[in-house]
């Protein structure tokens, strides 16, 4: 229990005559931990946010922050900053004047203020901007500044609700890792909201998968990719081939008239489930190199840039399949699979 800086318990949200946002949500976060909430639009991780930051508070459930039950206290009271995707910043200010605000409302020393400042625009790779007007600025430079303003009140954690989604791709990609580099360089738990799964499985240690207000699933990105604990994850973390099949008995698995080896035990013999094929994980070869367990024609072949994405129809049902190597439409290829590739999942887990 030591190890959480913040535990949630049971927490719900219902906004005056609608629908729950929130439902029974219970998450651990640890000291030091870049965990991301991540799921589409309207599933409630803002929410979260914004109860954790003290904007909104829920219906029901407890917050404790460092074991103390977080309730009533006002934002400006809560060892939190946050930083929203609209940075929020002072158009009439420049950036020491932005980075500086919540110093000078606790009338904190100008010495104290200039170092700090100085300290915040070094770790932003911003230094030699403190006069500049923050109109003048890209939006990855205010977005910068809208984390060193964050950070200048030294906070336990930083909550970052969807700061990337304004920024265009090749800068998003960027910031991903210097964010991570920074919350590194401070040892502070990061909080972070997307509906972007790539940045998620980039920046995180733990990702919670959100769906209609539920948690789905809680782990690394790792676990969340390539063991997903029903469709809707499996289908929001990447593309997926899922598909019915049989589990035989312990890693022995039957889908296609085929049998396959696997790496799972513990759903029974003779058992309907769900099976996960990411399309990268298939070996495809044409069908004459050798016996293969599948065979399909290709039907379509779409040139992705670091892979070819390829349909590939079979006897029962056409499988999306990534490779580095083209293969013709219509040549007939034979697929296999390792059973470390073969993901299984109950039958009664995956209505999405």
């Amino acid at each position: 229990m030591g190890d959480f800086i913040i535990r949630i318990e049971n927490l719900s949200k219902t906004f005056e005559g609608g629908e729950p946002v929130l439902k029974n949500v219970t998450i651990n976060i640890k000291k030091n931990e870049f965990i991301t909430l991540l799921g589409p639009s309207g599933c409630g991780k803002t929410t979260l946010l914004r109860i954790l930051g003290g904007f909104d508070e829920q219906t029901t459930g407890k917050i404790y922050f460092e074991n103390k039950l977080l309730k009533g206290i006002p934002p400006y009271k809560r060892k939190l900053n946050t930083v929203f995707q609209k940075y929020a910043l002072f158009p009439h200010m420049n950036v020491t004047e932005n980075i500086a605000f919540g110093l000078n409302i606790k009338k904190v020393h100008k010495d104290t203020i200039k170092n700090k400042v100085a300290q915040m625009l070094s770790l932003v790779n911003l230094q030699g901007f403190e006069d500049r007007k923050v109109t003048s600025l890209s939006g990855g430079q205010q977005q910068r500044i809208a984390i060193a303003r964050a950070l200048i009140n030294e906070p336990e954690v930083l909550l970052l609700d969807e700061p990337l989604g304004a920024l265009d791709l090749k800068l998003r990609k960027s910031m991903q890792i210097e964010l991570k580099k920074i919350q590194k360089q401070l040892g502070i738990t990061f909080i972070f909201v997307t509906h972007d799964q790539e940045e998620a499985l980039t920046m995180s240690d733990t990702v919670v998968v959100f769906k209609g207000g539920k948690i789905q699933q809680i782990g690394s990105p790792v676990d969340i990719y390539n063991e997903p604990d029903n469709a809707f994850v499996a289908n929001f973390i990447g593309e997926s081939n899922i598909l019915s099949g049989i589990m035989i008995k312990d890693f022995l698995v039957k889908f296609d008239e085929v049998e396959f080896g696997c790496v799972d035990a513990g759903f029974g013999e003779n058992t309907m489930i769900d099976i996960v094929i990411r399309p990268e994980d298939f070996q495809i070869f044409m069908d004459t190199d050798k016996v293969a367990k599948l065979q399909g024609i290709v039907k379509r072949v779409t040139f992705k840039g670091v892979h070819y994405e390829m349909e590939i129809k079979t006897k029962f049902r056409t499988f999306i399949v990534h490779s580095t190597k083209m293969f013709p439409v219509e040549a007939i290829v034979g697929l296999d699979l390792n059973p470390e590739d073969i993901h299984i999942m109950n039958k009664g887990d995956n209505d999405e």
